[in-house]
Order: C-alpha cells, then structure tokens, then sequence
C-alpha cells in the first residue's frame, strides 16, 4: 500500500508499547491492516535505527560553513518506513503520485482570515457587571458594630477611635472578609498603641461573631492585653564635653523609672535639639537613641543611649549677605537685638529674620548660621549669619470702614510705596471719604531710622470736618519721631515727640455775640507721649496693665490774640484674665488744658466726650457744655471710665460694658455729673485683630440724647 499522508500522522501521535508485568496482553484476533497480512510486533521499534541514521544529513568538517536548508518535503522512503499498523486509527488516503510531493495542507484556509482587523475603538470596553463590583447605594451591604476591650485603662481609647479601621468603615462593609481585614488592621493598631506608652509585650486579637442581640449584624472584638510596663534602667548621653558640664542631661529631660513611652521620648530629644542653640551649641545633632530591653529579669526595663554631637560652643559674629540687594549690610545691622561677641542664642537670630519679614519688603528672607573658625571670647567660635534676602513688591494699597453714631460712615484708602527711598524710606497717598469727614494726605515715613522699631514721620494734610460741635477747614505739617511696638516685639516703654503747624477755619459759638461765626487759628504744638505697657498682646490683651501720659505744650494765633497752652492727658487700663475664655478690662482717663480760656482754644483742640472710644450710647463729642442751640462747645477737662466683660467662644465673643464720663468747662475735670452709658458688644476674632460692634443706650439721659448708638470698628474699645 501506499504511505500515509503526513496530517494522518500528525493527527495520530506516536504509541511506544507497554512493558512489564502488569502490560496489557495481545489479542491474537486482532490483526495489522498492512499488505503483509501478519500481525504487528509489538516490541518492534516505530522507526528501525539504520533507518534513522540512514536519515540523517552528512556533517561538514568546516564549523564555520552555513547552514543547509531543511528539506520540507516528505520523502517517499520516511513515509513507507511507517506502516500503517502503527497507526490503525489512520485513514488510507489515495496513493501519491510522486514521490516529492509537498506536504498537505492541514484544512482548507478560513476565508475569515483574509479579512482585516477589526478597529480598536469600536470594542465595547466596559467591563461585565458582577456582583462583586457593585458599588454605591444599591450595593450590598452587611452591618457590624466595634467593641474594644483592654486599651480603656490604658487611655487609649480615643486614639484608638480615631485611627480604627473598623470605625472609619462606619459600620458597614461589602462583606464578613472585610470585617475580618479591618479588625486584623485594628490589632497592628492596638499593638502600636500599648507599645507607644512603653508595653512592648503587649498582643491584640480580634474576633468576628454573630451579634446576639441582633442576627442580622456582625460583632467585631478587638480584645488588647497590654502586658508588662517597660521602664528605663539607665539614661546615657553620649556627647562632647559642653559648658556647664552637664548641659545635655540637664536638657534631656529623662530619669530612671520613666515609662519609655515613644511620644515623651521624643519630646525629650526635641528639648535637646531646641534648648541648646538657645545656650551657644546652634550646630547640634541629636543622633538615633538606642534602647535594650531586658525582658527576662523579673522587672520589664529598657537601657537608653543617646548619641549627642553638639558641635562648637559659638558666639555672634558678623552679618554677610546673600540674594537681591533689598538693604545693604549698613542697614541690615540696625536690626539685630546683638552684639558681636555674645554667645550665640538662635532666638535672637529668629527675631533678626521676623525684623526683617515684617518691614513687608521680602518675597523670602533667612538667616542661617556659618562656621567661620575664628575664636570668640571665652573659647568659643564665632559664627557669621548668612542673610539671603528675595525683594518682594514694595507698592501696596489698603482700605478701612467704620460706623457710629453721631461720625457717620467713614472709609479710608491709601497707597504706599513702601522703599521709594532706600532704605525703607515709604511714601504713603491717602483719602478720607466720610459722610462728615472728607481729606487728602501725603506721608513720608522713615521706618528702623538709625534705630529699629524708630520711626520718623512727616505729613503734610488737607481734611474737611463737619460735626455738631464745629466745622472745619483744617491744614497740617507735622514730623514726629517714635519708638512703637511691634507684633513680633511689644515694648514696655514706648514714646513719641514731635511738632506740628497747625491752620484752621471753624465755625465757633460767640457766646458774646451770641451767635455762631467762623474764626481763623494758626496753632503750633509740641506734642509727645510716653507709654509703659505690660499688656500681652496690641489689639486683644488679656492681663497686664498700660500706663499712657500725653503733653503737649501749644501757642495759638486768633480770636484777637497770641495764646499759649498745655494740654494732658493720663490714662490707666487693666486686663485681668478670670479664665481662658473670659476677661475683665477696665479704662480711667483724665486730661486737663491749663493757661487758656475755653472761648480761646479752637473748637477742634478742646476736650470733648461721647462716642465709640470714650463713653458709648451718647453722640459723638455730646457730652459736656452746650450752647443756646444745643449744640456741643467742648470743654477743657474731661474724665471718662469704663468696665468691660470680654467672654470668647471660638472666633466669636460677647462683651457686655458700661461707660462713665463727661467733659466740663474747668481745667480740672470734676467727680460731679457724670453720665453713663451701657451696652453689649460682638466680637469677630481676625488674624489681625477683633471686629467689633457694640450697641449702647444712655442711662441717665438728657433732652435730645437719642436712645440707641452703635459703633463698628476694627480692635477693643480700649
């Protein structure tokens, strides 16, 4: 017969026969469907050995020939050597014809082959909807609740609650495996925990059980048992020798028998990292701690190490400069509270850097320390401070409002340019738009003049007043230097002197004429001040004390003659904290003009009261003499007092008050007549201070007082 085609055989694979003892046996009936007629041996080779070597290609004896090509046809020799009773599953096809002939193909070719792929965007991409992916309200859910046991006597149940995962599952979950994740999530938890406080034996298991009260929830029980205390046998620095000697354990504030709690620990090694560059070490580094636990001895206890390289002792150098030329080293050296020499306090560098900040001329400025290598005085090294400055704009514009009874509304603007004349020498445009106040002025200020926190100011001013007690046409030049606090530095003692020219047109009441007429002043003054001030804070004191006195000696040209005069002025105020949230606060003030009569001051330098910032609940300038229309003179004295109850919750507060005073016609204000005022105020707390909106009544009132007044402003009343 002819050979079998090559897909039979690929179709039928080889079948090697079966030896040993437990071999199927032959079954002589069945006989090979060769030409022979006999029956196949079964222990016959598939492919005799002679046959197969006989097939095999000569080799060449050059390893560097090529190649040779594969013969893929089928040779009539490879295909008789296979007979067909190796393959009784086979089919016989018809003989071949020649001897060559190629091989046959495996099945007919699949016309869907031929035809191009299908684009990549018109696939559906959206994946199969399986139970498992269901998400969002229509999502399966099963309910649990958390118990936790062991970590209540520990105190440390609320870190606990806020770092759960059980509890940020809300009690809900796809499933009882992820209950169980989370509650093994939650036993690392409480192991960190009880190690934080120093039980380094401590375990944590949990436990997912049905809930007998409710068997459609699950329970959660995270049960922590804390173990033994750990406490320090031993605390070791490991450090350079410092000045006093025991600079670092003084500053490592450990003892045997603490707890090795983790966040007192830390706490610990930040006091050392803080504490000694205030004391002349600003190069110090705290090292990794070391601690050996001993957890065989009867007594659970750790031994700690701390390596400790402190650097050299230090003192203040000099000041070097980095970045945009904003100041130059001249200037940069008024600012530093410092001398060169001093051992070094990094307090003092940060006071030097918020100087800087606070001149609002930086986009960023720092100040680091640089070794230098010189000896200092006591053996120390002194230390340069690099300045690196960035210029930020220097031009800004702002604005202010504020109501109250009897001044109307009342809104300011200005523009300032802040270093038009280095170095820091400001120039500042500003406008008054009120309802009874209009005006224009142009200021040049000279801020850390030689000095820091000094200031020289110049102003040359035009305003327009119009108030029941006169109206005005007023001009002014005045230049004034002051020494002020500041945010970051609020001085004890504080002062300003100065002098002013003064032209001004007011209507005035001629009480011998009796009539209202206009009088032109021309009024020169020294005026300054001295302040001691032991208060907490600028805007928002809660304790302390200030203690204000103004003087301010005076000549005035007009009203048919030349006048000279002094006007005082004393005030007291007290801040007294009852409790974090409530303050008492509480304001005396007295002034007094002496050496001229009252119809011979200008009615805008006499002394008058009522208003926002003197007795609230009357008019502003209200309180005191009258003329025959009713219409407030001034006086040349005056008196006012005050108590407030400052309570704050949050950003808010409430401050109830009541006012005392009254201005009279004598150069000594009197204890007689006084009038009083009562009210509540709001409060908003800013990051620069409090909104305040107070709402007053007069309490003994008079003809023409109007029953309720209110003030809004920026800051407490006093």
């Amino acid at each position: 017969m002819g050979a079998a085609p090559v897909h039979a055989q690929l179709q039928q694979p080889g079948v090697a026969p079966a030896r040993g003892p437990d071999a199927p046996k032959a079954d002589p009936s069945q006989q090979s469907a060769g030409s022979t007629g006999q029956a196949a041996d079964p222990q016959a080779p598939i492919v005799p050995d002679s046959e197969f070597s006989a097939a095999l290609p000569p080799l060449s004896g050059d390893i560097n020939a090529p190649l040779e090509p594969m013969d893929m046809t089928e040779r009539p020799e490879q295909s008789a050597a296979q007979p067909t009773a190796a393959r009784p599953n086979a089919a016989v096809p018809a003989a071949q014809t020649s001897t060559d002939a190629a091989l046959v193909p495996v099945g007919p070719e699949d016309p869907q082959l031929a035809q191009p792929l299908t684009p990549l965007a018109s696939f559906d991409s959206t994946p199969l909807q399986t139970a498992a992916a269901v998400e969002g309200k229509d999502a399966p859910q099963i309910r649990y609740e958390t118990v936790v046991k062991g970590l209540d006597a520990l105190d440390l149940d609320a870190r606990f609650k806020a770092l759960s995962a059980l509890r940020e599952g809300g009690g809900k979950a796809a499933n009882a495996t992820q209950v169980a994740a989370r509650a093994r999530e939650d036993e690392q938890l409480a192991v960190r925990l009880m190690k934080s406080l120093g039980y380094y034996d401590g375990t944590a298991t949990s436990v997912i059980e049905q809930n007998p009260a409710n068997s459609g929830r699950l329970r959660a029980i995270v049960t922590a048992s804390p173990g033994r205390l750990y406490t320090l046998s031993s605390v070791t620095v490991q450090a350079n020798q410092t000045v006093p000697a025991d600079l670092v354990r003084r500053e490592l504030p450990l003892k045997v028998g603490d707890p090795i709690q983790a966040d007192r620990i830390q706490g610990a090694e930040a006091n050392v990292s803080l504490k000694l560059p205030q004391q002349g070490y600003p190069f110090v580094k705290v090292g990794e701690r070391d601690i050996l636990l001993e957890d065989q001895s009867p007594q659970a206890t750790g031994a700690y190490t701390l390596p400790v390289d402190t650097g050299p002792r230090s003192s203040f150098g000099q000041l070097t400069t980095a970045g945009d030329p904003v100041f130059d080293l001249d200037h940069l050296n008024v600012f530093p509270r410092f001398k060169q020499g001093e051992l070094y306090d990094n307090r003092l560098a940060d006071d030097l850097r918020d100087a800087l900040v606070a001149t609002s001329l930086f986009n960023g400025v720092s100040v680091v320390p640089q070794r230098t290598g010189r000896p200092g005085p006591d053996g120390t090294e002194q230390v340069d401070l690099l300045v690196t400055q960035t210029r930020g704009p220097a031009r800004s514009l702002s604005g202010e409002g504020g109501y109250s009874t009897g001044q109307g509304l009342r809104l300011t603007g200005s523009w300032t340019h802040r270093n038009l004349f280095p170095p820091e020498g400001a120039l500042i445009g500003s406008v008054v738009a009120g309802t009874q106040q209009q005006g224009l002025s142009g200021t040049f200020r000279r801020s850390n003049a030689g000095r820091r926190d000094r200031t020289f100011t110049a102003i040359a001013s035009a305003d327009h007043t119009n108030y029941d007690a006169f109206n005005a046409f007023t001009g002014t030049l005045s230049a004034r230097w002051s020494y002020d606090s500041t945010p970051i530095w609020q001085k004890r003692f504080t002062y300003y002197y100065g002098g002013e020219i003064v032209g001004t047109n007011e209507s005035v009441y001629d009480f011998d004429q009796g009539k209202r007429v206009r009088r032109t002043y021309g009024i020169a003054a020294l005026p300054g001040q001295v302040q001691f001030d032991t208060s907490d804070n600028l805007l928002n004191p809660t304790k302390g004390y200030r203690l204000k006195l103004n003087l301010s000696p005076e000549s005035a040209v007009g009203g048919g003659g030349f006048h000279p005069y002094a006007r005082t002025m004393v005030e007291a105020t007290y801040y007294y904290g009852v409790s974090p949230s409530l303050v008492i606060a509480g304001r005396a003030r007295a002034g007094g003009i002496f050496g001229i009569d009252r119809d011979d001051l200008a009615p805008s330098r006499r002394y008058y009261g009522g208003g926002g910032g003197s007795v609230r609940g009357y008019g502003y300038q209200r309180l005191g003499p009258f003329d025959p229309n009713g219409d407030p003179v001034g006086g040349r004295s005056l008196n006012e007092f005050a108590l407030e109850a400052r309570y704050r919750f949050g950003n808010f507060g409430i401050v109830p008050f009541v006012d005392a005073g009254n201005s009279y016609e004598s150069s000594l204000p009197k204890g007689s007549d006084l009038r009083f005022g009562a009210g509540i105020g709001g409060r908003f707390y800013t990051n620069f201070g409090p909104l305040r909106v107070d709402v007053a009544t007069p309490l003994n009132k008079r003809p023409g007082d109007g029953r309720i007044a209110l003030y809004i402003s920026i800051g407490q009343a006093f």
